[in-house]
């Protein structure tokens, strides 16, 4: 029995052991699961806690071991690069991007091909105000730069296609982007772009090291740039009128292509390339002139009845010539508005962009009118400032208007005399003629002088016609209902399109065509009342009533899709000019006192000019050989 009691507390004393070394294992593995999960824990902070530039360089360099580790890839580059499948081995051999960007603009350069492939504007936006679109001259594979490569083991590479490596650095506050496109560490092609605050032009360069034993050097390298303009404001026919390509050539002239199907030049050295989009340009600047250039625009608005996405496609193709074996260039971009203030401050002959007219048009809106709209703009809105524009330049003209008035009101009085004359002389107009100038002479009346004020106001009439369409300071103003001062006025939309009219209604463009009617209603019926008719001549006054009407229709039509602050303009120079010409007739110049002058004019002893003498004379040697002939 004792032994039995023995062997019964052995097994429960054993039982009890055996629980408790459980309990203390059990315990043991939860205090080692805690620890391991703190520790987890930690090292998640820790890695969180590390910048992502480490992670990158981290990443990069395994790649790197990869890509070089890879020998059959490199092989493969190597048979279709040669010597630049060193730069197509690098981590940078990508799609991937570098943006530059300051208050004005923002550029993005790709590796692949190291060109820009968007260029923001950040100021303005497309099409009209508050539509949330900013305008972009260069996005969505619209651009291309590329230069073809040739090696001296017969490749033709294009850098369009190739890996550049790009190295973003800072010189005080200007960014710099060195993209180089490697043969091996020390021989390579490189672009440099440095973008500067508050400026649309940056510094750009193109330069090749130690290639002279990878490339050809017997031939200069060729640059292709090609670039379609998107469309930017709200009528694509009036902005397709005015997007052109313009260079700068043979040391300072500047030329533009037309605006046909397809046009094309051939410049030789060439400073300058300009893709203008009405308000907005692409410029490549070089400071070593390019020797010669092939400059191609094509039209690409078809159908001006349909919205197009595209206006114009630029291509330009220029040598890139090698010295001592190396290609060395110092350039620059423009990416901006065409603004003339802008472009001028440069000093780069740039302002021949915005066409402002040449010869004396253009000198007229540069010294006269620019800095008066400027001068006016600080203190009014832009519609007003347009008004009190127009004001100045009538007050201006009055002189002008008021010479041609009392001119046509001279020549009125003396009709009945030249009608009498041309009675008594139907036969001979020869001698009818002498007899006309001899009466014009005595009464002191010159035919012509109404016609010179008249002369004198059609270079101002041409240099607001181009002052108006280049002024981007109207671009997106608004003034009544006009909601686009740079742009047409439309009041009503149509739901079919009238050839030469458009699709809509413009306002202004009526309002100015009635004021064109009653003014030429008051003018020409003047001019018929004092213009005599002419032997062999057409009929003046037949053509004349018929100018009435055709002119406001001409400008109704020629108008509707322009500017609304042109159409403004010449609504308010129309009303102001009627209003002049009123207060003259009414008021200045008197029918009786005129004619009294003209009497006593032909009292007085009157000496002809030297261009009267000589008219004189050519008409009586001219009776002279008349007789003669008679007699013979």
């Amino acid at each position: 029995m004792e032994e039995k009691k023995l062997d019964l507390n052995s097994i429960i004393g054993f039982g009890l052991i055996f629980l408790i070394l459980v309990w203390v294992m059990y315990n043991s593995q939860q205090n080692q699961a805690k620890e391991q999960l703190e520790k987890a824990k930690q090292e998640q902070v820790q890695k969180q806690a590390q910048p992502k530039v480490e992670k990158l360089k981290v990443v990069a360099a395994d790649t790197s071991k990869v890509v070089v580790s890879d020998s059959i890839q490199v092989a493969q580059l190597k048979s279709t690069l040669g010597a630049f499948a060193y730069s197509a081995a690098l981590p940078s051999a990508k799609e991937s991007f570098t943006t530059l960007e300051n208050e004005l603009v923002r550029l993005k350069i790709a590796n692949k091909g190291g060109y820009i492939v968007e260029a923001e504007m950040k100021a303005f936006e497309q099409f009209k105000k508050g539509s949330g679109q900013k305008v972009q001259i260069i996005k969505e594979g619209n651009a291309d730069f590329n230069i073809q490569l040739k090696t001296n083991d017969n490749r033709s590479l294009n850098t369009r296609d190739l890996y550049f490596e790009p190295v973003v650095t800072k010189e005080g506050a200007n960014q710099v982007l060195t993209l180089r496109l490697k043969a091996s560490p020390t021989q390579f092609l490189e672009y440099r772009y440095v973008l500067k605050p508050n400026e649309y032009m940056l510094d750009f360069a193109i330069r090749s090291n130690g290639l002279n034993t990878v490339l050809n050097t017997s031939n200069p390298l060729n640059l292709d740039w090609n670039l379609k303009s998107y469309r930017n404001e709200k009528s694509v026919s009036y902005e397709n009128r005015y997007t052109e390509l313009v260079f700068e050539y043979e040391g300072g002239k500047d030329d533009y292509l037309g605006q046909g199907e397809s046009t094309s030049d051939e410049p030789v050295d060439v400073s300058y390339i300009a893709y203008k989009q009405h308000f907005f340009s692409a410029v490549l600047l070089t400071d070593t002139p390019f020797e010669k250039a092939v400059v191609v625009s094509e039209n690409l608005v078809k159908d001006e009845e349909k919205d197009t996405i595209f206006t114009k496609q630029f291509k330009a193709s220029v040598p890139l010539a090698f010295k001592n074996g190396e290609v060395n260039y110092n350039m620059n971009w423009y990416y901006g508005p065409s603004d003339y203030h802008i472009l001028d401050e440069y000093d780069r002959n740039l302002d021949e962009i915005v066409p402002l007219g040449w010869g004396i048009f253009g000198w007229i809106n540069k010294y006269i009118f620019i800095p008066t709209f400027d001068f006016l703009i600080r203190f009014f809105p832009f519609g007003i400032a347009i008004i009190v524009l127009t004001i100045l330049v009538r007050i201006v003209m009055s002189p002008v208007t008021y010479k041609s008035y009392l001119s046509q009101a001279k020549m009125k009085v003396i009709r009945p005399e030249v009608n009498e004359l041309n009675v008594k002389y139907a036969k001979d107009p020869m001698k009818k003629q002498q007899e006309t100038m001899k009466l014009y002479n005595k009464a002191g009346v010159n035919p012509m002088a109404g016609c010179l004020p008249a002369l004198m106001q059609i270079p101002v009439f041409y240099a607001l016609f181009s002052f108006f369409p280049s002024a981007i300071d109207l671009r997106q103003k608004s003034f009544l209902w006009a909601d686009d001062l740079s742009s047409f006025d439309s009041v009503l939309n149509l739901p079919f399109y009238i050839p030469f009219y458009g699709s809509h209604v413009s306002l202004f463009p009526i309002l100015a065509s009635i004021a064109i009617f009653f003014y030429m209603k008051m003018t020409t019926g003047d001019q018929m009342m004092s213009t005599p008719p002419q032997d062999g001549m057409p009929d003046m006054g037949k053509i004349m009533k018929i100018m009435i009407y055709l002119s406001p229709l001409m400008m109704l039509f020629f108008f509707n899709n322009f500017a609304s602050g042109l159409s403004l303009y010449y609504f308010v120079s129309n009303t102001i000019t009627i209003g002049i010409m009123l207060v003259i007739k009414n008021y200045i110049i008197n029918d009786e006192k005129i004619h009294a002058k003209i009497q006593e004019n032909k009292t007085k002893p009157k000496t002809m000019n030297r261009f009267q003498r000589k008219m004189q004379e050519m008409m009586e040697e001219a009776e002279k050989q008349k007789s003669l002939n008679k007699k013979k």
